[in-house]
């Protein structure tokens, strides 16, 4: 199996350095092997398991829920069950998230339409701000 550096595992996976050391740090992928002088040292299995952590993070699930998707990625012995009520949670949240992001943009969108936009003091967006 083919060893690497840090630099080069940052590289191949897209997980820069000092988050491979803060995943290594969090337990989300194992503590690397160390060379002789004390380097880091990765294998390609590490590198798989950085690149599953970013694919992971860029759909938005927590570091907690990475954790434990990758323990259950590491167990051939897992039930793919479990593997879907964490998905199907994380779209939950999802989904809520969006629905308040549309009302905040709906909210904005009527404060930014009754708002003069000129020289004068009164601002409906900051009296809404205020609470008034």
């Amino acid at each position: 199996m083919k060893q690497m550096s840090i630099g080069d595992a940052a590289k191949i996976s897209g997980v820069s350095d000092k988050l491979i050391r803060h995943y290594e740090s969090i337990g989300i992928i194992p503590k690397a092997q160390r060379s002789e002088s004390g380097y880091r040292i990765y294998s390609e299995n590490d590198v798989h398991i950085l690149s599953f952590v970013k694919r992971s993070r860029t759909l938005g699930f927590s570091m907690k829920e990475i954790k434990k998707l990758v323990s259950l990625w590491r167990n051939k012995n897992r039930a793919s069950g479990e593997v879907k009520a964490l998905a199907t949670k994380h779209i939950e949240e999802m989904e809520q998230k969006i629905k308040e992001l549309e009302e905040m943009v709906k909210t904005l969108k009527h404060l930014a339409r009754h708002c003069h936009g000129d020289g004068r003091p009164d601002c409906p967006i900051l009296d809404d701000l205020a609470g008034h």
